[in-house]
């Protein structure tokens, strides 16, 4: 299937590692050319260095989000280099761990800066990129919103947050044709995961465990699967898709989790 991404500019935020990195592969087998907003460091110049080997095009914008300032100086930044965005993939965020009683008001507030801020910021500064081109917006988010999932009150309240401004531009964003629409992955085997998994004593036990309660294929997702849906969303195959808050999660949330 042709997705007709060919030459289209994508901004991803969190770009370069875990789901990010796999969304903007994925841009790039498509014909696409990612723009990667992220912050810096060795894995995330590793991934651009294996790119550059390649001879692949993308752009990486080396950048903090935690500012309104910065998410600006990022969109300049791109348009500077790209010339135009045709899609946001609204991704970056980390699993903080704030909770109602193991953190503070001023942790919470925080988490929400770091994960919930520039999901808005990014977008706002996008806008008028995005109305030229018609593009879309695909906001990453997590079951924790759905689920609940104990002692991290912040990075939860962001990502519900992000499945309700997902409907609310869903909606504001109609008279311009601009699609709007949430992926809401669960288990994802990412790098992260990984070295959440080793701070266990037996890290394969507690995967079984995991992967236990996913019904299809009792298996994690790969980060590739995320992509996929990602890459169909920004896509006009999905012309008619908005508004909408996608699972890809093996059935982990809405299955029952006993069934054998």
């Amino acid at each position: 299937m042709d997705l007709g991404l060919k030459e289209k500019v994508i901004l991803i935020t969190g770009g370069a590692e875990g789901i990010g990195a796999a969304i903007s592969q994925a841009c790039i087998a498509e014909g696409a050319v990612p723009c990667i907003v992220t912050r810096d460091s060795v894995a995330v110049q590793d991934f651009a260095e294996h790119l550059r080997a390649k001879g692949e095009r993308f752009e990486l914008i080396a950048m903090e989000l935690g500012s309104p300032r910065s998410c600006q100086q990022a969109i300049e930044a791109a348009l500077q280099r790209c010339h135009r965005i045709d899609a946001l993939v609204n991704n970056a965020g980390i699993n903080d761990k704030v909770g109602l009683e193991s953190g503070s008001p001023d942790e919470f507030l925080l988490s929400i800066q770091r994960n919930l801020w520039h999901y808005y910021s990014m977008a706002h500064y996008a806008l008028p990129s995005l109305k030229a081109s018609q593009g879309s917006i695909v906001n990453i988010a997590s079951k924790t919103a759905i689920t609940g999932q104990g002692g991290t009150s912040g990075y939860a309240a962001a990502k519900g947050g992000q499945l309700a401004l997902t409907r609310e531009w869903a909606v504001e964003l109609l008279p311009f044709g601009i699609r709007v629409n949430a992926i809401v992955p669960s288990e994802v085997m990412t790098p992260a995961y990984i070295r959440w998994l080793a701070t266990f004593p037996e890290p394969d036990s507690r995967l079984r465990s995991i992967t236990a309660k996913i019904p299809l294929g009792r298996r994690m997702t790969e980060p590739t699967e995320i992509a996929n849906m990602a890459l169909f969303l920004l896509s006009g195959q999905a012309s008619h898709i908005t508004g909408q808050h996608l699972y890809v999660d093996g059935g982990y949330v809405h299955l029952d989790r006993a069934i054998d």
